[in-house]
This record gives C-alpha cells, sequence and structure tokens, in this order.
C-alpha cells in the first residue's frame, strides 16, 4: 500500500459554526500530502436571517482563542472562511483582518473575500456577474466591496427568497447553476458565486461549459490562493479555468 507523506503543507480554516459546505469543498479540492484542519467560529445567532449586521458582527468578533486551536497544527496556511463577513466591513477591515491572523498565526493568511478579488485579477476580469444566496443589502456591499478593487459587477442575481444560516447549505448545484446562468451577461467576463457555504465548487466546469466564461467561488478562490502561495501543482480536484493558471 502506498500511503502520503502529509509533508507538504498543513492549511487551517476557520469556519462558520452552522457552515456545512466548506469543509468538503476543501476535502475534495485538497492536493495530495497536504492536510486540511478546521476550526469552527460564532459570533453569531444561527436562529437570526444572516443580514448585514449579523455578517458584520461576525467580522467582528474575537477570534483569538480560535486561532490559539488552530494554531496547534502549525499551519503553513491559515483561511478565514466567510465571505460576507468582510466584505460587509470593506476592503480595508479586510486586509486588516488577514493581516491581524498572520500575526497571530504566523501562517500565510487569506480570507474568502479577498480570494475573490485575487483571482479575479489573476484571470484578469474587470467586468463580472455576481450572485450569492445573501441578502439584497450584502449583495449591494459585495458589489461596493469589489468595485473598490477595480472589478465592476455589471449583473447580480440572488437567490430570490430569504434563507437563514442552514438554507444557504442546503441550495443544491443544480440550483447553483441556475442562480450562476441568471448572473451572467453580455459584458461579463467572468461569473463571481460569492458565500464559502453555497455548493458552487460542484457546479464551476458546468458553468463554464455552458456560459463560455471563467468562474470564480469563494472556496475554489481560496484554495487558488493557498495553491499560488506555496507553489504546489494542479490536480484533478481543482476545477474550473481559474486552476489553468497554475
Amino acid at each position: 500500500m502506498t500511503h502520503e507523506t502529509r509533508t507538504r503543507a498543513k492549511i487551517g480554516v476557520l469556519v462558520p459554526f452552522t457552515n456545512t459546505n466548506l469543509e468538503a469543498d476543501m476535502m475534495l479540492m485538497r492536493c495530495p500530502d497536504t492536510t486540511v484542519h478546521f476550526q469552527r467560529i460564532g459570533g453569531y445567532d444561527v436562529d437570526e436571517i444572516p443580514g448585514s449586521d449579523q455578517m458584520a458582527g461576525l467580522g467582528a468578533s474575537d477570534i483569538s482563542h480560535d486561532l490559539r486551536m488552530i494554531g496547534g497544527v502549525r499551519p503553513d496556511v491559515v483561511l478565514y472562511g466567510c465571505t460576507s463577513a468582510t466584505l460587509t466591513h470593506g476592503s480595508g477591515f479586510d486586509a486588516q483582518l488577514a493581516q491581524d491572523i498572520k500575526a497571530a498565526s504566523g501562517a500565510i493568511t487569506f480570507t474568502a473575500a479577498g480570494a475573490l478579488v485575487e483571482a479575479s485579477k489573476a484571470l484578469g476580469v474587470g467586468k463580472v456577474g455576481f450572485a450569492s444566496p445573501y441578502l439584497g443589502e450584502i449583495n449591494v456591499q459585495a458589489a461596493d466591496f469589489l468595485a473598490r478593487n477595480d472589478i465592476t459587477t455589471v449583473h447580480s442575481a440572488d437567490i430570490g427568497q430569504t434563507l437563514g444560516n442552514y438554507g444557504q447549505g442546503e441550495l443544491t448545484p443544480d440550483e447553483v447553476f441556475d442562480l450562476a446562468c441568471r448572473a451572467d451577461h453580455p459584458e461579463a467576463e467572468a461569473i463571481v458565486l460569492s458565500c464559502t457555504d453555497m455548493r458552487a465548487v460542484e457546479a464551476v466546469e458546468r458553468i463554464e461549459h455552458q456560459l463560455g466564461k471563467p468562474v470564480v467561488t469563494s472556496n475554489q478562490a481560496m484554495m487558488f490562493a493557498l495553491v499560488r502561495a506555496l507553489d504546489l501543482p494542479r490536480h484533478p480536484g481543482l476545477p474550473g479555468r481559474l486552476f489553468d493558471l497554475i
């Protein structure tokens, strides 16, 4: 029997405690010989609808305990796995949080929101179609976040219903595919799918085949950022045109 070395890299991921898909996506995309380690974070009320105030509260919550816990594995990279928690505060907050996590953990750090920007810029796109399962206010904030990073949202689509903290994760890949197609626009150079609890990774290649343009998702973008940072090889579990850049 051949065994993985498990020595290539250790990846730490901070996961909102009701999120049911980020961990699964990370394992789908994990590079051989790496290990992925998760720490669940709180800072929000599971019974509230995840609007702007709740997500901003999550972003501002104290994660010092969580960083101590994930620090126990001595990670090479730490991912902050909630997109809306930082984009609701803006680019400056997002960048500062990444710096703070890096300082506390000693690891390379990427946020989900920052990774969306990094991936879009790596693809050379300046105009995107945007989709998410968020409430409308967060979608407006997301468009502003992208705009402040020189990425214009030419069309936006939401799920068309109010989803609770578990509802976002219960969307099927087929529903995500339909949502992405509604976000498309003739001027859009790529489709951005925001939310670490949305099953977008499984739909990436089908969407790209249908629309003929690249797709960037929160979880895929974080994996892209760490693969580039650690100089990891491409493997079959990495979906989409984004990883053609590796």
